[in-house]
């Protein structure tokens, strides 16, 4: 197979052409690596090479699954790849190693995946931009001047620039949806508990985050979550089960919908633009295609969520700094920390339990006064970022912000603790606003790269779905892939070194 012809092809033709025997496994891994040697140089989506691992597993006898031999990637976070070391991109984590997989890495095995390396995330996923201290920032393939988004971002980054068809990722504020929004990709957060999260966690910030992957195509997306969805051993919920697979979805009459849609940013207070004019064309583009669209916003308490969604977060990630504190046998010490992750963790700390209960109950009232919108709408439509990507850098903390982070996080009472939380609240969600409220409320949401501004950036779409309705969201999907076609849409190679 030549280099042309695989860029063009999606995982799931790819792997037709293995099991009708028209290519192999280590063929198709071979070009992922070659490409991988090419970009990654300009791009940092990969930290962890895998390439022998990989060369092994292609060379073996795959399981017939419906991605054999088909190359993938899996983000350093998200998911335990056993023999392979995981650091959250952590200096608190470097050289550790699990002795185990995932049950979401194993189906990934199971459907024939070959996974040949892991990719860039922030510290523990923390931020919509994927520029950690110790890996270095993950670049769009776009314009590697801007930000692919996060936490999935290193995988974004390299399914945009065709190293792999599609690579893992996880959404607990947006961090699936977030990249493909910047990388020009499909992203499908699942309703909650549709895909495992065991055996060695039941459920990540309060239920907000929930694992799948990036793809090019729907289609992929669709026969990926067919492959991965379904009960874990153990786990506190699951989400309804399909009425049949989604793969049949793709393709299959949507029929007239509902849409809602807004151009107002639902946790910030302005949108950009780009991302304005990015819903009014697909509100116009939906209408065309024949459903009912109308302009209306879902009914939410700003303030009270953003509040509720970071003492959640801040709450979360003191426990994980304890967990991770156990996994090591030692106290996690504060240089092993960014100033953002350890300012988090030492006000989750300091809140007290009540705060973090009120603040559950605030996101589950939330959920229940979303239920009547969806039940009048069956899709809402909004921009999946507030603004277009931001330049490598612009998302970064003041040195002196940084500084006093260090010097006094440990030290500061907790009343001024809790203002510096409102003023973090204030601001520090107003560009990723729109993604966060549908982890809260656990339904299924997507990015759709229907847009590209003037700069030559993508600009995606977010459409939301009622409560384990991804059926609906698929059909959707596949109808504007074939109205907006955007496979072709591909960045330009990179330069020669």
């Amino acid at each position: 197979m030549r280099e042309e012809e695989y860029i063009r092809l999606d995982a799931t033709a790819l792997a037709g052409l293995v099991r009708g025997g028209e290519v192999s496994a280590i063929e198709l891994l071979e070009l992922a690596l070659a490409r991988l040697a090419r970009w990654n140089p300009a791009i940092n989506a990969v930290v962890i090479e895998l390439a022998e691992r990989a060369r092994r597993d292609a060379a073996a006898t795959l399981p017939a699954g419906p991605f054999a031999g088909v190359p993938f990637l899996v983000k350093d976070l998200d998911g335990f790849l056993a023999g392979a070391e995981f650091t959250a991109s952590s200096r608190a984590l470097l050289g550790y190693v699990p002795p185990r997989d995932s049950e979401l890495f194993r189906r990934y095995r199971d459907a024939g995946l070959v996974i040949c390396g892991k990719t860039n995330t922030p510290e523990f996923g923390l931020v919509g931009t994927t520029e950690s201290l110790l890996r270095g920032p993950a670049r769009n393939p776009w314009n590697p001047a801007y930000s692919c988004g996060g936490s999935s971002g290193g995988s974004a980054a390299a399914v945009a620039a065709r190293i792999v068809p599609m690579a893992h990722g996880g959404d607990g504020g947006g961090s699936i949806r977030i990249p493909a929004s910047a990388c020009g990709l499909f992203g499908l957060k699942p309703t909650r508990g549709r895909t495992p999260m065991g055996p060695d966690e039941s459920e990540a910030w309060s239920g907000f985050v929930q694992r799948h992957a990036i793809t090019r195509t729907v289609r992929d997306s669709a026969m990926l979550l067919d492959a991965t969805q379904g009960y874990d051993a153990g786990a506190p919920y699951t989400a309804p089960p399909p009425q049949r697979p989604y793969a049949g979805e793709v393709g299959r009459d949507p029929g007239r919908l509902r849409i809602a849609f807004s151009t107002r940013s639902l946790f910030g207070r302005d949108t950009h633009p780009d991302c304005v004019a990015a819903v009014r064309a697909a509100a116009a583009l939906l209408e065309h295609l024949g459903h009912e669209v109308t302009e209306a916003h879902p009914p939410i308490e700003r303030e009270a969520l953003v509040h509720a969604y970071l003492v959640v977060v801040a709450a979360c990630t003191a426990g994980l700094v304890r967990q991770i504190g156990k996994l090591r046998g030692r106290r996690v010490r504060g240089r092993e920390l960014e100033p953002t992750t350890q300012f988090l963790a030492t006000l989750g700390e300091a809140l007290p339990a009540g705060e973090f209960e009120f603040a559950r109950l605030t996101f589950h009232a939330a959920s229940r006064a979303l239920a009547p919108f969806f039940a009048a709408h069956d899709v809402f439509v909004d921009a999946t970022l507030a603004f277009p990507p931001p330049r490598i850098g612009e998302w970064a903390l003041a040195p002196q912000l940084q500084w006093a982070i260090r010097s006094f996080s440990s030290v500061l009472p907790r009343a001024v603790m809790r203002r510096a939380l409102d003023h973090f609240a204030a601001d520090g969600l107003e560009r990723t606003a729109n993604t966060m409220l549908f982890n809260m409320s656990g339904q299924p949401a997507m990015s759709v790269p229907l847009h590209v501004n003037a700069e030559g950036l993508p600009i995606g779409v977010q459409c939301v779905g009622g409560f384990g309705d991804e059926a609906t969201l698929f059909r959707l999907a596949a109808q504007l892939e074939q109205a907006a076609p955007w496979i072709e849409r591909m960045p330009a190679e990179p330069a020669a070194h």
